[in-house]
């Protein structure tokens, strides 16, 4: 298990945040499996546009143990690579979930998520879905 991260989708951490239980999320059972954690910027992102004000700092506490991987240019040309894949077949993502599957690509890093649907789409993406 040693170095062995893995890039969170935004579903893994809203699950987390919903059950009462942390121990049958799937955010728990990862740990069991995964050293650490990253998520990307655009994860932050959703979360604090779907965050009502007093859960601001439950996710702030959260978010502060969590390395967020920002966009740069290489994950822009890999989402755009991507993108164009997707326009061929009209399957295209939302674009929070596009730039969270060109950062794990780029950043060759397994991507966790309970959305499934959407993101099996993308090619070359290792997808982990606990």
């Amino acid at each position: 298990m040693a170095d062995k991260i893995i890039l969170l989708d935004t579903s893994i951490l809203i699950d987390y945040f919903r059950k009462k239980d942390k121990n049958k999320t799937a955010f728990f059972n990862l740990s069991n499996s995964y050293s650490g954690f990253k998520i990307s910027v655009l994860t932050e992102y959703e979360i604090y546009s779907g965050a009502k004000k007093e859960q601001y700092e439950y996710w702030r506490d959260v978010l502060k143990l969590i390395p967020i991987v920002t966009l740069d240019s290489e994950i822009i040309k890999t989402a755009v690579e991507i993108n164009n894949e997707l326009k061929k077949s009209n399957k295209q993502l939302a674009i929070a979930d596009l730039f969270i599957a060109a950062t794990a690509i780029k950043l060759n890093l397994p991507c966790a998520t309970l959305n499934a649907k959407h993101f099996q789409r993308v090619e070359n993406l290792e997808l982990v879905i606990p």
